[in-house]
């Protein structure tokens, strides 16, 4: 079932100030109070969202995931569409089904929303990833930052968070796609770990060295501080005090509860393999313990979703991987009583083709797709058991109520009690917006009111 269809028919995005150009089609006589009236219900609607996200957890399926292989199937288009993946699976929320390799999220579809009609229209790895998760069109003299950038300022140091561990955090490797700081500068870079928590240790960068025990680290850290006689003159120095309190809180991070969220021996074993024992699973349990520990914004960057070959041989290994990690982080932060408050992003940078590439040299691939593709949302405010918007039987259009990712961004923004109106000191000295809206030329369906 489709959520209500909320904009795609003129109306302006909720909380924005009517134009000249509306004022002057409600007429002369009583614009003021129909532009103070129409203002008033718009801003109502926005001012009863309430922050009710701490985090974010975005799992970015990097490459573009198969819409039509996942929370978009369309068994009845046939084989040049579905391949040999052409049946559904019932979930647990009446009249919603998903792709046949997704038993374990077909359990939990209750806890989130499937965003069937996001769209862009973009097919270029870079430049549509930069669209989804900066919310913004490539070009121009401006290079915005990723949302979590944007949350790291907002929420992060500046926002009251006092964490040792930085509140903008990748697992485990950038993109290299763009800049993630964007205009903001490398103060507000993620803090990417590197590493594998599939194995142990999990060697994160700079905090777990491979090979040195925490033994052996507090005895280089006395060995120091007893050679250090410059140190020890002048710590009574206020001109010192500074650089005490960051090795400090460096030794905190390394020896002390920095480095034990990243230690997942303390899980128990049945844990571990619910969640799956590689990479994206692991990736998902370090999450959760991020969350815990009060992280604002992870990222977990899952690469191999690029199919242009062999593209069901690669689903049927990467689909039941992805299933178990993503229904095992809903599950287990619902347990914790923590999904209230973190929101879960699920999605890439566009889908996939929904009709196959049969012909050599593909082979029965699928190329990218920014026509229209599946997001999927739970957590934080997202309403669970729903589906916003559909596509046409094929797969291949939207059919019904468009999602652009700045709807989306904007959206998540207010969850998190950001307005997405809210202006920034650019480097150069002009303000730039959070998010764009139809003044800024892009086309907007509207914020996404109708699962929060």
């Amino acid at each position: 079932m489709s959520a209500e269809q909320n904009a795609g028919d003129g109306r302006r995005e909720v909380g924005e100030p009517i134009s000249r150009r509306d004022a002057l089609k409600r007429g002369l006589c009583g614009a003021a109070g129909a532009m103070l009236a129409g203002r008033a219900s718009e801003g109502a609607i926005v001012s009863t969202i309430q922050e009710k996200a701490k985090a974010v957890i975005q799992l970015w399926i990097w490459g573009g995931p198969p819409h039509t292989d996942t929370f978009d199937p369309k068994p009845a288009a046939g084989y040049d569409y579905c391949g040999p993946l052409n049946k559904t699976i019932q979930t647990n929320v009446a009249g919603i089904q998903i792709g046949e390799l997704l038993p374990e999220l077909a359990k939990v579809a209750d806890k989130y929303t499937i965003i069937r009609s996001m769209t862009h229209g973009n097919n270029g790895h870079e430049t549509a990833a930069y669209m989804v998760q900066t919310g913004w069109q490539p070009g121009g003299r401006v290079v915005y930052p990723h949302v979590g950038a944007i949350v790291s300022k907002m929420k992060g140091y500046e926002g009251g968070y006092k964490g040792l561990i930085p509140p903008y955090v990748v697992l485990t490797q950038p993109q290299g796609r763009f800049s993630e700081a964007g205009y903001l500068g490398p103060k507000y870079k993620p803090f990417a770990t590197g590493g594998d928590p599939a194995k142990q240790p999990f060697t994160v960068e700079g905090v777990v060295a491979e090979g040195i025990s925490d033994k052996r680290q507090k005895e280089r850290r006395e060995l120091l501080n007893n050679i250090g006689t410059f140190q020890q003159a002048m710590k009574d120095d206020p001109r010192f005090v500074t650089f005490a309190e960051s090795q400090e809180q460096a030794y905190d991070l390394i020896l002390g509860d920095g480095a034990k969220v990243f230690d997942l021996r303390t899980e128990k074993d049945e844990l571990r393999d619910r969640y799956g024992r590689n990479t994206f699973g692991q990736s998902c349990l370090v999450a959760r313990r991020l969350v815990e520990k009060g992280v604002k914004f992870i990222t977990i960057n899952y690469q191999g979703w690029d199919t242009h070959k062999q593209h069901f041989e690669i689903m049927r290994r990467k689909l039941p991987e992805m299933d178990k990690g993503f229904a095992t982080l809903l599950s287990d932060l619902s347990e914790r009583g923590l999904l209230d408050s973190t929101i879960v992003w699920w999605g890439g940078e566009f889908g996939r083709s929904p009709r196959v590439s049969w012909e050599p040299p593909w082979n029965g691939g699928r190329q990218h797709f920014g026509s229209v593709f599946s997001h999927v949302v739970a957590g934080g405010g997202f309403k669970g058991g729903m589906v916003v918007g559909s596509s046409t039987a094929t797969g291949e259009e939207v059919k019904e109520r468009p999602v652009y990712p700045w709807d989306l961004i904007s959206t998540m923004f207010r969850l998190q009690g950001i307005d997405h109106r809210k202006e920034l000191q650019h480097p150069q000295g002009f303000t730039v917006k959070l998010c764009p809206s139809k003044e800024d030329g892009v086309k907007s369906g509207g914020m996404l009111t109708e699962i929060i």
